[in-house]
């Protein structure tokens, strides 16, 4: 097949490049689109020289399935003329919410892409790596309710955000005054509890579409509250989970469940460095389990702590898994 990278200088972009040259997928041919401050660059892909291509004049007719890595501003424009020559899957929020595009991460929902009208969502990262522990054990005990806090690294604001972390570190280090550029606060030697813009109620967006994804994918009964908190870390985002059933669980069949659940790794010994950090995770396509206990405060609840590499499976890695299962499925 003919496969087309929109946003393809960008971090998402390059990681995806970087999955699917490891990947088996028969890519005929693979173009490569970017901004035209990008164009003309040369990238190389499976020992071939591939010139980046203006997204003003490219030909979206040439790929059967093309992957947009551009964000939302990009997405609004250009996946609807695009997907009326392609088969779309976006990584941007913007179409995420729509009724009529799937909202998709293959190990847990991955039926969804039965049915599409040539646009697929790619959800949140933090979503993502959230829902693959959610799924097998509401699967099991039907969850009811949801409490996150996310430790999301710097990654996933963009490259300026992870150079401006570097920055304002050798800043701190050197005792010289800093004054931030992509963060409300200073990042180095700090965390921020705001991501994305405020929404009514005092939410951030970000911590809105933890919660309208989530149902999405697994089920609207599930009440989901979240706090997403950036800190600085490079890449690899972490979450506290506390999960509460409907009714009692069996402990014993929880390990059992989490040890099983496609995509994740369960890594929870109860001793010094028994778990699982975003350092070990980067540049893993496992989602980690750690720190799983029952909620001595609920009966029928248990908490868990939880890791990616944000860039991988939360973005690059899930999109190149629905192309995947999308050729499965043909």
């Amino acid at each position: 097949m003919n496969l087309a990278i929109i946003g393809a200088s960008g971090n998402v972009g390059r990681k995806t490049l970087e999955i699917l040259e490891k990947s088996k997928l028969p890519i005929k041919k693979l173009y490569l689109v970017a901004s035209s401050k990008s164009a003309g660059k040369i990238i190389k892909f499976r020992n071939e020289d591939i010139k980046i291509e203006k997204l003003e004049t490219f030909d979206f007719s040439k790929a059967k399935i093309t992957i947009f890595a551009a964000g939302s501003l990009i997405a609004k424009d250009w996946v609807p003329k695009a997907a009326k020559k392609t088969l779309v899957i976006d990584n941007s929020s913007f179409f995420r919410m729509q009724k009529d595009v799937p909202l998709v991460v293959p190990e847990v929902n991955g039926e969804a892409l039965r049915k599409h009208n040539n646009i697929i969502a790619n959800p949140n990262c933090s979503t993502i790596q959230m829902v693959l522990a959610l799924k097998p054990l509401h699967d099991e005990y039907r969850i009811k309710r949801v409490i996150v806090s996310t430790y999301q690294a710097v990654s996933g604001a963009g490259k300026s955000s992870m150079d401006e972390l570097l920055e304002q570190t050798k800043q701190y280090l050197d005792g010289k005054k800093i004054i931030s550029k992509n963060f409300t606060k200073q990042i180095a030697f700090n965390l921020i509890p705001h991501i994305d813009n405020f929404d009514k109620g005092g939410y951030t967006k970000e911590e809105l579409k933890m919660t309208n994804e989530t149902k999405k994918i697994l089920d609207e009964k599930i009440n989901v509250t979240a706090t997403c908190v950036r800190v600085p870390i490079k890449t690899g985002h972490s979450e506290s989970i506390n999960i509460e059933f409907e009714n009692s669980f069996n402990f014993d069949n929880i390990i059992k469940i989490l040890k099983d659940a496609p995509g994740c790794k369960l890594i929870d010994e109860q001793k010094d460095g028994g778990y699982i950090t975003p350092l070990e995770a980067e540049g893993e396509y496992t989602t980690f389990i750690s720190r799983l206990r029952k909620d001595n405060s609920n009966i029928n609840a248990i908490n868990l702590w939880v890791v990616s590499d944000n860039l991988l499976k939360g973005a690059a890695l899930n999109t190149v898994q629905i192309v995947e299962t999308l050729m499965k499925n043909s």
